[in-house]
């Protein structure tokens, strides 16, 4: 699979990238690794370099299940560039505290140090803030992401879900330009086209990593997996329209939902999450796929409900 830079770093990675938050669950440890093993080395032969985390992913089984593939076969680690992110606190998590985000110096710090233990490595090659926190001090997390470098513990930073202003109040903060803004963007969530997020990212470099790249699996030719605030999303049209085209070209709805996103030139690294071998596999033809600029804008059209202005 082709590779691009991330960001203005040293660090290339394939086309398409695979997201781990499904290798686990919580209270299955056998079988998380069982998971873990087969999508890994899966995504691994089909291509794929990027291996995107968090730390709350099933509560961290599966950083520590995505570690055990490491111990079983380290020649991985050179092959592959390992992300994961931090930022996010459950309620409870102590008691009687509400579920929120927290971007200070200790959790951060904290956060990396248990990542990086889970995952059984020593230097994370992209560290993440999963959420905007409106607490953030910029100051203080660059701070952090110094104090992280210094130790050898993370390469390179990045945001997750932050819109513009916020990615530039924390650059302006940062000696080292940001390397990725991860967004959800697909034909069923298309506020990155409008909010300024991919035309900040080509202005700064910044790469665009793609979450929910096929809607939750709305607009795959699979399982269907979404999350709460994906119910409102109305599929059908986007579907059909799709369907229409994967027929003309002899290819699938998968593959051409993700080459719409690989043609923006902003240059979009869609996460793909399936656990499914076959299902990671085959969306790599969507980087074989050249969408036309007529083809790209009637997905749009379809996409958006109403006429362009």
């Amino acid at each position: 699979m082709q590779k691009i830079p991330l960001g203005s770093t040293s660090l290339h990675c394939s086309r398409l990238a695979y997201g781990c938050w499904r290798i686990a669950r919580v209270g299955a440890e056998a079988a998380d690794f069982a998971t873990a093993r087969r999508a890994v080395l899966a995504a691994v032969d089909a291509g794929y370099t990027l291996f995107d985390h968090a730390d709350i992913y099933c509560d961290g089984h599966a950083e520590t299940a995505f570690g055990a593939v490491l111990r079983e076969t380290p020649s991985l680690r050179d092959r592959i560039v390992i992300a994961t992110k931090c930022g996010i606190r459950f309620s409870d998590q102590p008691s009687g505290a509400p579920y929120r985000y927290d971007l200070s110096r200790d959790h951060i710090v904290q956060s990396c140090e248990q990542s990086l233990r889970r995952l059984g490595i020593e230097t994370i090659d992209l560290y993440q803030l999963h959420r905007p926190d409106w607490l953030m001090d910029a100051a203080e997390v660059a701070g952090a992401f110094s104090e992280l470098t210094q130790a050898g513990k993370v390469r390179e930073f990045g945001v997750s879900n932050f819109l513009p202003a916020q990615v530039a109040l924390l650059q302006q903060a940062l000696p080292a330009p940001l390397a990725v803004n991860q967004i959800e963007i697909s034909l069923l969530q298309l506020g990155a086209l409008s909010d300024g997020a991919l035309e900040q990212c080509q202005a700064a470099k910044i790469t665009p990593l793609a979450w929910s790249p096929l809607g939750g699996g709305l607009l795959a030719d699979g399982a269907v997996d979404i999350l709460d605030a994906q119910k409102a999303y109305e599929p059908a049209a986007v579907v059909s329209a799709l369907d229409a085209m994967a027929r003309a070209r002899g290819t699938t709805r998968t593959a051409l939902a993700l080459a719409w996103l690989l043609r923006h030139p902003a240059g979009i690294v869609p996460i793909i999450g399936s656990t499914d071998p076959a299902r990671i596999r085959t969306a790599v033809a969507a980087t074989e796929i050249q969408i036309s600029r007529e083809e790209w804008y009637s997905l749009l059209t379809v996409a958006r409900g109403v006429p362009l202005p």
